[in-house]
């Protein structure tokens, strides 16, 4: 065994190369196992949504498609920290992120008489193309997290087609129109009669949830709620 005495600069020099940093603000953590400090846990911008029949994910599809449930962990505007976050969780690789946020709004959407009627989690679906590149789907990490604390099962049960035009200067119209044939369900069968969480990484005007949700109620018997990590303010 070796001395504490002689770990401790084994561990001071990993430390230096390999910091151990909050994913939010950029601080040193003390315990190497967390990824958000202590600080940021508090101030992250949570909306409650989840407490409310109706709140600003829902009004996102009224007089378009029946939606049971809407919520949504964060709020998301530019230089947040929840932006910082989700900017590590697609672009860096830290998957991990998704499925920490995931446990913790579990635990709440748990305490919800919305959600408790859940069959199953699915996640909405990037093309493979991009999954390559990233190396995981951020929505399926966020619903591997939410399925950890609300005993629920997930799976990805959605495939997406093709690769869209970019989505970011396009009316809500234009974007439901740019994905609205892009998704698949792969087993029908299997989602039938169930209520389903459908979840995704952010919400802005509604339009990719949207185009899933509907490939999902075109099976018999389905309900579908929808979960995302943030929504654009």
């Amino acid at each position: 065994m070796i001395p504490s005495q002689i770990k401790q600069p084994f561990r001071d020099v990993f430390h230096l190369f390999y910091p151990n940093l909050c994913l939010a603000c950029g601080q040193h953590l003390k315990v190497r196992k967390d990824i958000i400090c202590i600080s940021c846990q508090v101030k992250l911008p949570k909306t409650n949504f989840h407490l409310h029949e109706d709140n600003p994910v829902i009004e996102h599809f009224w007089g378009r498609i029946s939606i049971g449930a809407g919520a949504a962990y964060l709020y998301f505007s530019k230089g947040s920290k929840a932006q910082q976050l989700l900017h590590e969780l697609k672009y860096k690789g830290k998957g991990r992120i998704g499925v920490v946020l995931g446990k913790r709004y579990g635990m709440q959407l748990k305490k919800s008489p919305l959600y408790q009627s859940i069959d199953l989690i699915v996640p909405v679906p990037i093309h493979i193309r991009k999954r390559r590149i990233r190396g995981y789907n951020q929505s399926a990490k966020f619903a591997e997290g939410l399925s950890e604390t609300l005993g629920v099962p997930w799976k990805e049960g959605m495939k997406r087609l093709d690769m869209v035009d970019s989505q970011t200067q396009k009316s809500r119209m234009a974007r439901f129109e740019n994905v609205e044939n892009s998704f698949q369900v792969l087993d029908p069968k299997s989602l039938a009669d169930k209520h389903i969480l459908l979840v995704d990484d952010v919400i802005t005007t509604g339009a990719t949830l949207e185009a899933c949700a509907l490939k999902i109620l075109a099976i018999p018997g389905t309900k579908v709620s929808v979960a995302t990590i943030a929504i654009a303010r």
